[in-house]
């Protein structure tokens, strides 16, 4: 499948003075398969070594940080002769030795900048070993998450579809608004992570996708006790096994006390901290205001948190594929949750921006997302069915003075006085529809 992040690379291996790369992300969102179908496509070969319970690699790095002594090992461990300018070398798992972390630097440090190094591991590990000095400004480094939306349509072979979002062709665009509904419905059950889009592209089958994500759900409950703190474990199992009913709550503000009555957050900051660097929640603060910087105005107790995907969200509540597709007014306010989750994970993936959402003081006015692009301020209300009401959306751009405001739902695109709908579907453009809004 087509992932984007591998123009990343690309460009990464055209720079001069490239640094060595870590590419981040959660456990099973595609990290060693972008990196070995990045040197399988651009080199003549590729050295591939797995740090994972490997023994000898955590010797080779015991020792000094000999440039040529380490490649000579690297070079055996792999059974690859590494050339410069024409080997890719992989280091997958790296967190597992992080001596080999710490090498990086050396690399970086060396005259010769024949050598490509691309190295992954889970922020599991990366985030979280104590004693290893990380090389900071010696590594380049890039988040990797689940297939964003349009990654999904052209997995999918709905290359078509993707183009006219791409075109921004609106007109035909909403001509076709059924076939992407259907195709984001199925996106809210299937989700991004790798393996469930592929059980779901090879079998066209919902049992076979949501047993690809209880069976990853399962392998991040035993990381917990593979790799967290002994003394967190239990809160951490308590905050993300809680998040499905902080987001049912209809303020989807973290609640400590949801988890546990009479918490607090000292109990559980270490848990929520630990999940976010390991790349599976998404933490999203509050701002105050809707000011330039946005992180000058936040208010850093308050934070919602979603999850890495939000096919895995829908297999955390155990939703079925008929409430879900068919929709049901039971499930309307979780709905509202996994939309929520939806646009939270494109803003990561697609926008690449940090996320902050707005409340009111003394009011139940929200904005559930708030953005900072070229300059601006940008309010995002998300809504789950057709639903053309913003009036709190319209408040915070009156009180702060802001251009405008967009609101994104079922509903087709549309232009008004200091707002835009934007569907869904087509939140991938948002950028480009903001920068050519005219008001």
């Amino acid at each position: 499948m087509k992932r984007y992040a591998m123009q990343r690379l690309i460009e990464w291996k055209q720079t001069p003075d490239r640094l060595p790369m870590i590419i981040r992300g959660a456990r099973q969102v595609g990290k060693t398969w972008l990196m070995k179908e990045f040197g399988r496509t651009e080199f003549e070969s590729c050295a591939y070594i797995n740090f994972d319970r490997n023994r000898r690699m955590a010797e080779l790095f015991f020792g000094d940080f000999d440039v040529d002594r380490i490649l000579r090992g690297l070079s055996i461990e792999s059974g690859v002769a590494i050339t410069p300018e024409k080997t890719l070398i992989i280091l997958d798992e790296i967190q597992e030795v992080p001596a080999a972390l710490q090498s990086l630097k050396y690399f970086c440090e060396d005259d010769r900048h024949g050598y490509y190094i691309v190295a992954a591991g889970s922020l599991l590990g990366i985030a979280m070993h104590g004693g290893t000095s990380f090389p900071v400004g010696k590594v380049d480094s890039m988040d990797l998450y689940p297939l964003s939306f349009t990654e999904f349509l052209d997995a999918t072979g709905n290359a078509t579809l993707l183009d006219l979002l791409e075109q921004q062709d609106f007109a035909l665009v909403s001509a076709f608004r059924d076939k992407y509904i259907d195709l984001l419905k199925t996106y809210y059950f299937v989700g991004g992570m790798p393996a469930a889009v592929n059980a779901w592209i090879s079998k066209q089958n919902y049992t076979a996708a949501r047993r690809v994500q209880r069976r990853l759900l399962a392998d991040y409950e035993q990381d917990f006790s593979k790799h967290a703190p002994t003394a967190v474990i239990p809160r951490i199992r308590m905050v993300w096994d809680g998040i499905p009913s902080q987001l049912a709550k209809e303020n989807r503000k973290f609640i400590y006390s949801v988890l546990r009555e009479g918490a607090r957050a000292k109990d559980f900051e270490l848990a929520i901290q630990w999940l976010v660097d390991c790349g599976l929640c998404h933490k999203v603060g509050r701002v105050t205001k809707g000011g330039i910087p946005l992180k000058a105005y936040r208010d850093i107790p308050a934070f919602k948190l979603y999850v890495v995907d939000v096919g895995l969200l829908a297999a955390m509540t155990e939703l079925d594929a008929k409430t879900l597709l068919m929709g049901n007014a039971i499930f309307t306010e979780f709905k509202g949750a996994l939309t929520e989750q939806y646009v939270c994970q494109q803003i990561a993936a697609e926008l690449g921006t940090e996320a902050y959402y707005w409340s009111a003081e003394n009011s139940s006015g929200e904005v559930d997302f708030v953005l900072q692009h070229g300059g601006k301020v940008i309010p995002l209300e998300v809504k789950a069915e057709e639903n053309l009401n913003a009036k709190s959306l319209k408040t915070f751009v009156n009180s702060n003075s802001l251009p405008f405001g967009v609101r994104t739902s079922m509903s087709d695109f549309r232009k008004q006085e200091k707002l835009i709908n934007l569907p869904l579907y087509a939140i991938s453009r948002l950028w480009e529809v903001c920068d050519a809004f005219e008001g």
